[in-house]
Formats: structure tokens, sequence, C-alpha cells
């Protein structure tokens, strides 16, 4: 038995909006289908995969993570998430 880490960047879903985060950057950006999300998680499950990142734009973003400081993805983080940074 296996188990499988998705790890999607931001996906379309009512999340950003229940959150109350439609006016930060990451609520206003073009977001990943879900069902794309879904069948990339669904795959690497059946394949047996014990981890797996949706998209080419978030396997990049995971590979800089793992050589950038904490400090660093903190605080481009809080950019993109900060409520109000939509309108920066």
């Amino acid at each position: 038995m296996t188990v499988t880490c998705l790890m999607p960047g931001a996906t379309d879903t009512e999340f950003f909006e229940r959150a109350d985060l439609m006016d930060t950057k990451l609520g206003q950006v073009k977001k990943d289908d879900p069902a794309f999300v879904a069948k990339i998680g669904y795959e690497a499950m059946m394949d047996g995969e014990g981890d797996v990142v949706a998209g080419w734009k978030n396997k990049l973003m995971s590979a800089a993570a793992n050589i950038t400081p904490a400090s660093m993805l903190a605080k481009q983080n809080r950019k993109i998430a900060e409520p109000g940074s939509a309108k920066d």
C-alpha cells in the first residue's frame, strides 16, 4: 500500500472565495482546473507514486522552493497572499 501526496498549486475552486482571499494576488491569478489536478493525483495514486506536483508551473516553483531559504519563501508568499495585495 502507498500513500500519495498531491501537491497542487492554486486550483480553481471556491476555496479563495470562502476564505475571503479574492482581494489577494493569489486569489486573482489564473488557477489550475480541478479536474486536471484530480486526474494527476488519481494517476499518481494508481501508479503507486509517493508524491506528485500538478502542473509544470507548480513543478518549477517546487524545484525552486527546494533551494530557496525559508525566510525568502515566506516573504514571497506574503506578497501574494496578503489581503489587498491584488491592488499592487
